[in-house]
């Protein structure tokens, strides 16, 4: 029996050594992926888990991806086939929620337009334009899972008047985080400052487009830290060249890394990250033990934590 590992993140020494006393191999492998004898699959969000990919991998027990996300993972084809998929939910929530907060800080107190401004040779403590204190600043958040309570959280130690929005949460729950629930038009048409923390499902592609942007109020930022096609990025760039909107902040790109042929946004007061708002020493090691952990839980026929199906 083999696990392929297809995400250069994880280390095939530390795999091993989690996996020992299985009597698996342990062995490097790229997409496309294929072999009778693979019942454990390691990957990570650059390469997708599809049919076809499923189909080559008949004795495959389990997927697990050293994300958040799992949407890049054929969910009902592995469900078809009586495949484990698992991923890890809750190994990044203080840094993405630092992160979030940090680029909603930047872009309200223009602390990238500034020190552009200075290194350009400028010396004006009014290069970005009319800067805002945070204290009473309606702070939107749209989903309200691990993440977005710990934003929340953050925010209202710092005097925000914190909104959110969720589908799936009660706003009775919203409501005794102390946090004001509200539909998403209402909290785009009400606040100074919007960060997205939602998966990326059918329903919340291009959540954010043209239409939303022009509810949202004039000068108002906007951060992107989950997937990002939940933002239509070209109506974005747009928004921001015309004035309409204040500073946007986005960690995930459409393409990842950015090639010539597709290079990263640009835009006035547009700040970009690379992919960075889930890493930490802390993160990063439990990013790439915990699917391994679940690899281990399914071939000895436990429940493995994480599992998405």
């Amino acid at each position: 029996m083999k696990v392929l590992v297809g995400d250069p993140g994880f280390d095939l020494r530390r795999v091993r050594e989690l996996l020992d006393g299985l009597g698996v191999d342990v062995v490097r492998g790229e997409a496309p992926w294929h072999g009778d004898d693979v019942v454990g699959l390691l990957v990570g969000t650059d390469v997708g888990v599809g049919r076809r990919d499923l189909e080559r991998l008949p004795a495959l027990r389990v997927v697990a991806t050293c994300s958040v996300g799992y949407d890049h993972v054929d969910l009902e084809e592995a469900g078809r086939r009586g495949v484990r998929v698992c991923h890890v939910p809750d190994y990044c929530v203080d840094e993405v929620a630092d992160h979030s907060l940090a680029l909603v800080l930047a872009l309200l107190r223009g602390v990238v337009e500034l020190d552009r401004s200075v290194r350009a040779g400028r010396w004006d403590w009014k290069a970005a334009g009319s800067l805002r204190r945070a204290r009473g600043t309606r702070l939107g958040i749209v989903g309200f899972g691990r993440i977005g309570r710990a934003l929340a959280e953050r925010g209202r130690a710092l005097g925000f008047e914190v909104w959110a929005t969720d589908a799936l949460i009660p706003d009775e729950t919203i409501a005794a985080a102390g946090v004001r629930p509200a539909g998403l038009a209402d909290l785009l048409a009400a606040c100074e400052a919007v960060s997205l923390h939602v998966p990326l499902t059918a329903e919340t592609e291009t959540l954010i487009g043209e239409a939303e942007l022009a509810c949202m109020p004039s000068g108002a930022v906007l951060v992107n830290t989950s997937r990002a096609r939940l933002v239509d990025v070209e109506a974005l760039v747009r928004a921001l060249a015309n004035g309409r909107l204040g500073g946007a902040a986005l960690d995930v790109l459409p393409v990842e890394p950015p090639t010539a042929d597709r290079p990263p946004p640009e835009a006035p007061r547009l700040v970009l990250t690379p992919h960075a708002a889930w890493y930490s020493a802390e993160a990063e090691e439990a990013a790439y033990r915990r699917p391994v952990e679940a690899v281990r839980a399914v071939l000895e026929g436990r429940e493995p934590d994480g599992a998405v199906r």
